[in-house]
């Protein structure tokens, strides 16, 4: 069994959403399963942020290349496998 979950960590997530969001719903039928992460809440909210997402099929590579052209995002593909 094998597993390819990229991590993406946005340094300005107010001013990089919108364009990270538009990516992940360019590949949406490639995640499999996606967790976002974000520090504080209400009118506390970070400006990082981290999301993790569980990607299936081909498109690995454009998909991080897409998000990383993206200024203050920086994506790197971790595969495991048993």
């Amino acid at each position: 069994m094998k597993k390819s979950i990229i991590l993406i960590l946005i340094g300005k997530r107010h001013a990089s959403a919108v364009s990270v969001q538009e990516i992940l719903t360019k590949y949406g039928c490639s995640i499999k399963t996606r967790l976002g992460i974000h520090d504080g809440v209400l009118d506390q909210c970070s400006e990082v942020g981290f999301i993790m997402i569980e990607f299936v099929g081909e498109g690995k590579n454009e998909i991080i290349n897409e998000l990383t052209a993206i200024e203050k995002v920086t994506a790197k593909l971790v595969e495991l496998e048993l």
